[in-house]
């Protein structure tokens, strides 16, 4: 703590110093003071938010392959993503939270346009997420359960893109190895006061395991309307179809003897998901009072899924939710400092049933094993407090949030196994944020954390403490935090040279305890979870992005990673009921490097404005990571360094616009383990990711005029 502590001194004093010997030269706003982010659920400046935050604009990805999010969200410092076959299909961690997810995402709330894709218990699957249709996200990194349901890792917002100058029509066109091809149309309409976007894609994917093929249908749209100069009201909507088939995780001897073979359970199974799933939602907006200090929204919105998922059995799921979220915000003063207070709620309702039949090599046999009915809700309500403690340089943020999860389950078939599980608590956090100068400052918080287990996590075991009678384990509790961190964002500016004009560092230590931490184990292949361990979780992330010449950019993200299990007594149960009790205090959690390192140094010339060339180099390099609790050396997997390239021409004439680009990625053809299904107890922890492969795509526009 201490070493950081002077760190955030040293940055601090010398970028004061290169600002003030600027001040007389040029006063104008920075970057960082401009960009305006809503992790607090309330809208501010990137500077004044006490937390880790970054925004990703469509810019930086849309001359590159974006089938999953660990193509898109790079050189973002605590992120941790392990993609799956290559597809869409990615674990999302932030600071650990997510990594016990062996199939969707759980510990990071994941929204879209400010609804949530996550599910009421937190579960998230991103099949509805179209790159093409979003224009920026914003990723919110450490505890912000004081504010959404099951985020103790944080949040990640998508925003559908709607801001545009000027009506378009685009034909956005990518292929690669693997017989990758993905095509889409998008168009946009603009008024004065009215804006309109729909985008539509097919995304066809032979992937390169076997038996790892995904297709996607995409639709999403946004409608938005400004009724007058201060209120406003957008409808949004979006719809999936999808398939994608699942080649398994492999054993050691399986993943040496080729890497890329499907396991030949789940081909024979025909392993795989295929969704079909809508949703529309509708928001309302409007400012009051005296100088328009008074905000308040109102979001409603409605879901369909139909699921299905074959693996030892056939599984169909239907899903009907319904849900809405309010806000209103007071600006005012406190005498004479700037005092901003939110409240707001949430509710989310889901409910449908699941038949479960024999799978007959991926058919669906006649015979239905089971038949339930699956409800879960959630109501929350929260609070913001933000109080300019000195002009506008220092401030505390006080949030808190109450949340009521409740999750139960009837047996259709067998009365007697219904039952229902409710969870609650209170998460308070407290934040302090100091400016040294408009676009840099330091700041700390402390919270605590509420995270419930997903309806999945809570399938009965036989070893629970009610044998397995119910349908819900009656033993598993929610995982509570408790976390600090202190960091530094800002900005260098040097106005006096083209050389490093512009750099932007973050530093942040993050400290976090984790009680009845929420791991996953498994028995015959079956996965159940339990609270098993007190987790310790401290950790350094550093991220740089800077403009080193005209036209050079680079940027580069580190995060030190020690997590391990403060006290862990497990129990370790096999295919033919024995017990065994071990003791895994001091083991590091799976699944997490210790070190995690990227960068990209890209270049753009611009010649007679009409061409605008650019290249890219890109590099990530991953530690060694452990595949189970145990920590046997034997199946700990080796590090990696990943190599990329890019070039690409952007072509404007006019109103006619061509953006062409080609890559290549794991130039090296590098074989390594991209993600691991922890606590195998087959020891079927290894899924290798992508080798070397080619990129492409050509990007066709015409822009009218008003």
């Amino acid at each position: 703590m201490k070493t950081l502590i002077i760190i955030l001194a040293v940055i601090s004093v010398l970028s004061t110093e290169v600002l003030f010997a600027q001040e007389a030269i040029d006063t104008t706003d920075y970057e960082v003071d401009e960009v305006v982010i809503s992790a607090t659920r309330t809208e501010q400046k990137l500077i004044d938010i006490p937390f880790s935050v970054q925004r990703v604009n469509q810019s930086q990805w849309k001359s590159t392959r974006k089938m999953g999010m660990n193509d898109v969200l790079t050189n973002i410092p605590g992120l941790w993503l392990q993609p799956r076959y290559g597809n869409h299909d990615v674990r999302v961690s932030i600071r650990g939270f997510g990594t016990r997810s062996n199939t969707g995402i759980r510990g990071v709330r994941i929204l879209l346009d400010g609804i949530p894709e996550s599910e009421p218990d937190g579960q998230t699957r991103l099949e509805a997420l179209d790159f093409m249709a979003i224009s920026k996200i914003e990723v919110t990194k450490g505890n912000m359960t004081s504010l959404y349901t099951n985020a103790p890792g944080g949040v990640i917002n998508f925003f559908t893109d709607k801001y545009f100058p000027r009506p378009f029509v685009l034909s956005d066109n990518e292929f690669g190895s693997y017989d990758l091809r993905k095509n889409g149309l998008k168009f946009g309409l603009t008024s004065n006061d009215e804006r309109f976007m729909a985008a539509y894609s097919y995304e066809n994917y032979n992937g390169y395991r076997q038996h790892s093929q995904e297709y996607q249908s995409r639709f999403n749209s946004i409608y938005e309307a400004d009724l007058n100069p201060v209120s406003t009201v957008s409808i949004y909507g979006y719809y999936v179809n999808g398939l994608i088939k699942l080649p398994g995780s492999l054993t050691l001897e399986q993943f040496d003897q080729n890497y890329l073979q499907a396991n030949p359970r789940d081909n024979s199974r025909d392993a795989k998901r295929i969704s079909n799933k809508g949703r529309l939602g509708i928001t309302y907006n409007t400012k009051f009072g005296k100088n328009n200090n008074n905000f308040i929204e109102i979001t409603g919105y409605g879901t369909i899924k139909d699921l299905t998922r074959t693996a030892a059995t056939y599984r169909i799921f239907t899903r009907y939710g319904v849900g809405s979220n309010f806000r209103y915000i007071n600006q005012t003063k406190i005498g004479k400092q700037n005092n901003e207070f939110s409240v707001g709620g949430d509710f989310y309702y889901q409910t449908g049933p699941i038949n479960e039949f024999n799978n007959i090599g991926g058919i669906k046999g006649d015979e239905l094993q089971t038949l339930t009915d699956e409800t879960i809700s959630n109501i929350g309500l929260y609070f913001t407090e933000q109080y300019y403690i000195y002009k506008d340089y220092f401030s505390l943020l006080v949030t808190g949030r109450y949340d009521r999860v409740n999750i139960s389950a009837s047996d259709l078939l067998a009365s007697y196994k219904d039952t229902s599980r409710l969870f609650d608590s209170f998460t308070p956090k407290f934040a302090l944020n100091y400016k040294f100068t408009p676009v840099m400052s330091v700041y700390g918080s402390f919270g605590f954390g509420f995270d419930t287990p997903a309806n999945n996590e809570l399938d009965n075991f036989p070893f629970s403490s009610d044998n397995g009678y119910k349908l819900i384990n009656p033993d598993l509790e929610p995982q509570k935090t408790f976390s600090y961190e202190l960091g530094y964002k800002g900005e260098i500016i040097n106005k006096r040279s083209d050389v490093f004009s512009r750099t932007f560092l973050e530093l942040t230590l993050f400290d976090t305890k984790i009680d009845n931490a929420i791991i996953p184990f498994t028995v015959d292949g079956n996965v159940f979870y339990r609270n098993a361990a007190v987790v310790k979780r401290t950790g350094l992330e550093f991220g740089v992005n800077s403009d080193v010449a005209k036209g050079l950019n680079i940027k580069a993200a580190y995060t030190y990673s020690n997590f391990r299990y403060d006290s862990y007594n497990a129990r370790s149960i096999d295919a033919e009921g024995q017990i065994t009790e071990e003791d895994y205090s001091g083991n590091k959690e799976p699944s997490n490097p210790e070190n995690n390192f990227s960068a990209e140094v890209s270049y753009q010339y611009i010649y007679k404005k009409n061409y605008t060339f650019f290249a890219k180099a890109t590099v990530q390099s991953i530690g060694t990571m452990f595949v189970d609790d145990k920590n046997l050396e034997k199946y700990k997997t080796e590090s990696y360094t990943l190599l990329g390239s890019q070039l690409g021409v952007n072509m404007n004439f006019d109103n006619f616009r061509v953006m062409g680009f080609a890559g290549l990625g794991n130039i090296t053809n590098e074989k390594y383990v991209a993600f691991i299904q922890i606590n195998s107890d087959r020891l079927e922890f290894y899924e290798a990711g992508i080798p070397y492969n080619f990129f492409g795509g050509i990007n066709l526009s015409y822009v009218f005029n008003k």
